[in-house]
């Protein structure tokens, strides 16, 4: 259908010219430039005549040029369809969240008891209450990250082909 060698007509030549026009008004081409490639639209007696002619010059083209077929663009998942990635503290125990907000306090607190008693000793309380803690939720607080890490894992997997289309 496409074949170069196929002779082409007046019709096929005005809708060339036409074309290059609008390549001309759109600054691509110069005047001489166009009044070159015009009289070969003239003097064309192939498709294959025409095809040279529009090589470098991007739409618009004549109909009868086969433009390249380009494969359908896969649909872009919607953001509703996918689930929400995972929380870090969405499962969290009140005690475990209350503990890790503490410890910060602590810390804070015996900088400014240092301040006020000029103890080095104080410094001592922070670290108690950190092994405190973690005699105490260590073991639970060690196997919800573990839980967390997994599920982060799983989710990246499940997830991993519609990477930037959310």
């Amino acid at each position: 259908m496409n074949d170069p060698e196929i002779r082409v007509g007046d019709a096929e030549r005005e809708e060339a010219l036409r074309a290059l026009g609008d390549h001309m008004s759109a600054g691509r081409l110069d005047i001489d430039e166009y009044g070159e490639r015009t009289a070969r639209v003239a003097a064309s007696k192939t498709r294959g005549d025409l095809l040279d002619l529009f090589k470098d010059l991007p739409a618009p083209k004549p109909t009868f040029i086969a433009q390249p077929v380009v494969p359908p663009q896969p649909q872009p998942v919607p953001a509703m369809s996918a689930p929400a990635p995972p929380q870090r503290w969405s499962g969290s125990r009140t005690a475990l969240k209350t503990y890790a907000a503490l410890i910060p306090v602590v810390w804070v607190l015996a900088v400014i008891a240092f301040f006020a008693t000029k103890v080095p000793f104080v410094f001592l309380l922070p670290v108690f209450v950190m092994i405190a803690g973690a005699r105490i939720w260590g073991a639970d607080w060690h196997e919800e990250r573990r839980n967390q890490r997994r599920h982060r894992e799983q989710w990246k997997h499940d997830h991993r082909r519609y990477r930037g289309r959310y």
